[in-house]
């Protein structure tokens, strides 16, 4: 909590975007409560206003819609460069501002880079929280200038099989060969959707800490561990729209980027 406090940006990850959004305004309504407390009080004006989406020094930046109402797949630059104008602008009735950038991890590159330069010089008195699934697909200068917060739900996605199941997925993506990988693949056809949604989450928090050196890499290269971290972005993103468990491991048999083979 200290930490935060004293951070001008937090990234906040979570196994949903929903799970995000609900910890992103939880913190907001302790920043914004008019009674200063260490907890929001969740009574005042500020509080309430928070929880209803409405208050004013509230900005929610979420991916935009096409011409046809679809959600783009990214958040653009412009998006990132209107939020950096506006968070020079003072508050309208708080002391501070507070921006919650909803799926941060689906900034495009430059959208990243200006991002970066905000929290590189961020005006007083905002705060930015960068809510998120998954915080490798972060540029790594963004996370270095953020505090982090894992949310719990998170933690108890990756049960302990879904653990092993993803390791055994890593582990045939590092010998090299793709007929490993299938068999891999053939020897899941029984997970349910369920089992397959903890399997990617497991697959996505495992791939953060061996990019993050928690982990050993399997002889896996940090470029192809973010191509995998990717992958694992996309069968989320095909599950929340009820792609079958099937269609995801025959993802991820053909799309793996495959290891040398020397697992060091």
């Amino acid at each position: 909590m200290d930490e935060r406090r004293m951070s001008h940006a937090c990234i906040l990850s979570a196994p949903t975007a929903e799970e995000g959004l609900r910890m992103a305004r939880r913190l907001a309504q302790e920043a914004l409560c008019e009674r200063g407390g260490k907890q929001p009080c969740g009574r005042c004006a500020a509080c309430r206003k928070v929880l209803s989406d409405i208050h004013p020094d509230l900005i929610t930046v979420r991916r935009l819609t096409d011409d046809k109402g679809r959600l783009r797949r990214e958040i653009t630059v412009d998006q990132i460069r209107a939020v950096s104008d506006d968070a020079w602008v003072l508050p309208n009735e708080a002391p501070r501002k507070v921006y919650i950038i909803s799926e941060a991890d689906r900034m495009n590159t430059p959208a990243q880079n200006a991002a970066l330069k905000l929290l590189e010089e961020p005006p007083n008195g905002a705060l930015f929280l960068l809510c998120v699934t998954n915080p490798a697909l972060l540029l790594p200068t963004v996370r270095s200038r953020c505090a982090q917060q894992n949310s719990a739900a998170g933690e108890e996605a990756a049960d302990a099989e879904s653990v092993k199941l993803a390791e055994g997925y890593l582990r045939a993506a590092a010998s090299g060969d793709r007929a490993e990988l299938i068999r891999w693949s053939f020897g899941q056809d029984s997970l349910d959707q369920r089992q397959t949604q903890a399997l990617i989450e497991a697959l996505s928090q495992t791939v953060t800490d061996m990019l993050c050196a928690r982990r050993d890499s399997l002889g896996l290269s940090r470029r192809q561990l973010a191509e995998i971290a990717a992958l694992a972005a996309r069968c989320r993103d095909y599950l929340r729209v009820n792609t079958g468990a099937k269609h995801i491991l025959g993802l991820l048999a053909a799309d793996t980027p495959l290891g040398s083979g020397n697992r060091g």
